[in-house]
């Protein structure tokens, strides 16, 4: 990454906007805020500082006006860091979601609620505190506060999870294309989980890190493109985009261009009032922008 892109925007490897400019009220659903000075848990991944203000200055670059700001699981169930994130990017344009103990009392769900948080993530792919096991009890609790569950999950834990999933009272995301593994793609078990639960009415999906599952790779990932044209067309109403910022899967030599991963969403859904769904108005319904 050159000094000056650095200085544009960290950890993002162009330093020009989108060819496909964004509509007002655009929205990333997902990013992170990540810093050195508070320890990440055991076994998870940590990143280097990828601060506010280096979000925001991807932000401009992009011409988002609107964010979703996700707890890594690098730092459990300690809240704090992006809480004190949420301060600085303001409750009005940014919406978080937390990880929570399984028995969380009623009176911290209330404090996060009004902090801006209006979700809750279960990252299974990784060590915490969160199991499938507190799916069913915690998504009882969250359908109250008109919160949702945000999943990653493997194909496996997905398939094995299918009927408590369809039955949640609150509304579910699925991270990341849904993790559906290439190159089975469209055929995989995944897809069929992933479309049953869209069909179910309040499952959304996110547009985001193609480069997770991807074998054909950058700068197409046109496997990855594959999966979400065909979301796009059997579910535009619940397709949401994240940036994935600062991308912590990806080595820091080699972290994609969030303009590119934008332009590629467009692409891929190819008709712009989905594309004016999946940025704004799928956002608004889902976060309460």
């Amino acid at each position: 990454m050159a000094a000056s892109e650095a200085a544009l925007a960290p950890w993002s490897a162009g330093s020009g906007p989108p060819a496909t400019p964004v509509p007002p009220g655009a929205t990333d659903c997902h990013f992170h805020i990540y810093d050195a000075r508070v320890p990440s848990g055991p076994g998870t991944p940590h990143h280097p500082n990828a601060l506010e203000e280096d979000y925001l200055a991807l932000r401009r670059r992009l011409g988002l006006s609107r964010g979703v700001l996700v707890q890594p699981s690098a730092y459990g169930t300690d809240n704090a860091r992006h809480l004190r994130a949420m301060e600085v990017l303001g409750p009005d344009q940014y919406r978080m979601v937390a990880v929570v103990e399984p028995d969380v009392p009623e009176a911290a769900l209330r404090r996060l609620d009004a902090a801006g948080v209006r979700g809750v993530r279960f990252n299974l792919t990784m060590p915490g505190v969160l199991t499938a096991e507190a799916v069913e009890p915690l998504g009882r609790r969250l359908a109250t506060l008109g919160w949702h569950m945000q999943l990653n999950a493997s194909e496996a834990q997905l398939v094995a999870m299918e009927q408590t999933l369809a039955q949640l009272p609150c509304r579910l995301v699925l991270d990341h294309l849904g993790q559906v593994p290439h190159p089975a793609g469209l055929e995989s078990a995944a897809f069929g989980v992933i479309r049953r639960l869209l069909d179910r009415g309040s499952t959304w999906i996110k547009i985001s890190g193609p480069y997770i599952r991807s074998r054909t790779g950058p700068p197409s990932y046109d496997d990855a493109g594959r999966v979400a044209a065909a979301l796009a067309r059997a579910a535009p109403k619940r397709l949401l985009w994240g940036s994935d910022w600062p991308h912590p899967t990806q080595p820091p030599d080699h972290k994609p261009d969030d303009a590119d991963l934008l332009d590629l969403g467009a692409a891929w859904v190819a008709f712009p009032p989905i594309w004016q769904q999946m940025l704004v108005d799928n956002p608004a319904e889902l976060y309460g922008f």
